[in-house]
């Protein structure tokens, strides 16, 4: 038994090596999702800014559109900011938020603030429609296709690099193949 635990700092040291070195090389915005190809959950959650309206997943039926996750708690978020109003009013991207486990009256001050670049907000302050998209935090965007399918999922900022070499390839896909 003395032998085992002369050991066990050599076999710790062994597991946490193979962990790391798994890990390596991995990009951390590209998180696999489980809903890449499926529709949109269903949810009914209101509508930040008039919450006496209710929102469903019909919202991203009829056109490909961007749902972005964020709050007003997240810096990232406000890095971005400048970046989704530049696609919605330039490029006529159609942007969707979801306004993620966040206070309403603060939600509402900052898109007064700084621009709202969304057709519509989404208002979860529970997280439920996150959760059941998968968010781990914010900011995250998904592509979802004219048929409330989602195409893709970004972890992280969405700037105009992310624009042109991943987001718009995948909404390009999505008009071809829609």
């Amino acid at each position: 038994m003395k032998r085992f635990w002369l050991f066990m700092p050599l076999i710790v040291a062994l597991v946490v090596g193979v962990v790391l070195f798994a890990g390596i090389g991995k990009d951390p915005t590209k998180l696999d999702s489980a809903l890449i190809g499926k529709p949109v959950p269903a949810f009914s959650l209101k509508n930040l800014k008039a919450p006496d309206a209710s929102l469903d997943e019909s919202l991203f039926r009829g056109e490909i559109t961007l749902l972005n996750v964020w709050g007003t708690w997240c810096p990232a978020c406000r890095d971005e900011h400048d970046d989704l109003l530049w696609l919605a009013r330039e490029k006529n991207v159609t942007i969707i938020g979801l306004n993620y486990k966040d206070n309403r009256d603060d939600a509402l001050v900052w898109l007064d603030r700084l621009g709202d670049p969304y057709r519509t907000v989404i208002y979860d302050p529970k997280g439920t429609l996150g959760f059941d998209l998968g968010v781990y935090g914010a900011p995250e965007t998904f592509v979802i296709d004219a048929s409330g399918v989602v195409r893709y999922r970004h972890v992280g900022v969405v700037n105009g690099k992310v624009w042109e070499e991943i987001l718009l390839p995948v909404i390009n896909d999505a008009q071809e193949n829609g």
